[in-house]
């Protein structure tokens, strides 16, 4: 049978579930080194990636995102001698790809081909060399007929635009989404404006992903949404947040956090807050809905089962999990199956079990990455392998 494709999903009005997060997932397990986050665990731990992407599978995910994050060559080949990265993009973007299309195929989900903010840009070497970048991941993505395409994670209105344009050229839908908050991008583009721009530069779907807890995104989305209606743009949306709380996060968001990347833990989300979250997005005219980092397989069984009626299915790991701890009715002790009920876990406040720390964090106080002319003036006072750094940031 021939799977629908994404638009044509869209288009009949279905609610599209993306997967969640891969990076920080894959780190935690032992196959991603932190700080670069590059993945080059498709060529060298291929059963560990396809492992993860099983696990949103069965959860309800429609979408099998290539494990492609950070892998355009500028930065892949930028700290081999750091970090003994061996392998170029064309062999982490194949490997991606066939994982990825081997469990899609599995289940009725599709595959997509993921691109992200270059080091290129950033060091404000310009345009071309920047889609340079982004055409020899998108060459790898047509090669591997994956079907369609997401340019994610960028920081800069600008870059996003170069990508879309680049990922246009392949003839597949193309998605976008900034990893940015309601106050916009870092070169002090707005929310609303950043959105109007994604869907005039061809985008099919836009929205927002990573960087923010689930309602600060959908905060952003409503700017977003505002903006294109004003501008009578209709353009489908979509919203990928972290699997943490961050309220107390600023602009750049969480990796100001002082917990950022080893210590978030005490911030996961709750089950029951992605079903808050699926139900929101939903309301909004959202529906390509899913995660970025933090997000785990059950989060996404979460939004899964809070759209059911409207999916007119459950995912497969549902088997396992009867809806608002039904299963808690057979637990022995009787305290605990007064706890199989949907008010019980609405209700709840949970507690972090850790009574030293505060409530919220203070973050850092550097400035952003500002790309262009700082990193340019940067640029002339480092030396190569400091030149080619992806966070280059000023103390205020």
């Amino acid at each position: 049978m021939v799977k629908k494709g994404l638009l044509e999903r869209l288009n009949a009005g279905e609610v599209v579930i993306g997967d969640g997060g891969f990076v920080f997932e894959l780190e935690k397990r032992g196959y991603v080194k932190a700080g670069p986050w590059t993945p080059e665990a498709c060529v060298e731990f291929p059963e560990a990636v396809k492992g993860l992407h099983r696990e949103f599978l069965r959860s309800g995910s429609d979408v099998m995102q290539t494990f492609t994050f950070y892998a355009s060559d500028d930065k892949l080949n930028n700290r081999g001698n750091q970090a003994g990265v061996k392998f170029t993009c064309r062999q982490v973007n194949d490997a991606a790809c066939r994982l990825a299309r081997e469990v899609a195929n599995e289940g009725d989900a599709l595959v997509a081909g993921g691109i992200s903010q270059t080091p290129t840009y950033l060091s404000g070497l310009g345009k071309q060399k920047t889609q340079a970048e982004f055409k020899r991941q998108v060459d790898v993505f047509v090669e591997n007929k994956v079907d369609f395409l997401i340019a994610e994670y960028y920081e800069h209105i600008e870059e996003m635009e170069w990508a879309i344009e680049s990922l246009i050229e392949s003839g597949l839908p193309v998605c976008a989404s900034m990893c940015i908050g309601p106050e916009g991008d870092l070169h002090g583009v707005s929310a609303g404006e950043c959105a109007v721009r994604m869907a005039r530069a061809g985008a099919d779907v836009v929205g927002v992903n990573c960087h923010f807890d689930p309602f600060v995104s959908l905060d952003a989305m409503a700017l977003m949404k505002k903006a294109l209606d004003a501008a009578g743009i209709k353009v489908y949306l979509m919203v990928q947040p972290l699997g943490i709380w961050t309220p107390d996060a600023k602009k750049q968001g969480f990796i100001d956090l002082p917990e950022f990347p080893f210590g978030l833990e005490p911030r996961i989300m709750t089950r029951w807050d992605m079903h808050r979250y699926a139900r929101q997005a939903y309301d909004m005219g959202i529906r390509y809905i899913g995660g970025c980092c933090k997000i785990q397989s059950y989060h996404i069984r979460a939004v899964a089962e809070e759209l059911q009626k409207e999916r007119g299915k459950m995912p497969a790991s549902h088997d396992k999990h009867d809806m608002w701890g039904g299963g808690l009715m057979l637990h022995t002790k009787p305290w605990v199956r007064a706890r199989a009920n949907r008010e019980y876990w609405e209700n709840l406040n949970p507690s972090s079990g850790r009574p030293y720390s505060a409530a919220l964090s203070k973050p850092d106080e550097w400035g952003v990455t500002q790309g262009h002319q700082d990193l340019r003036q940067h640029a002339e006072s480092t030396t190569n392998d400091e030149i080619k750094s992806t966070t280059c940031k000023y103390k205020k």
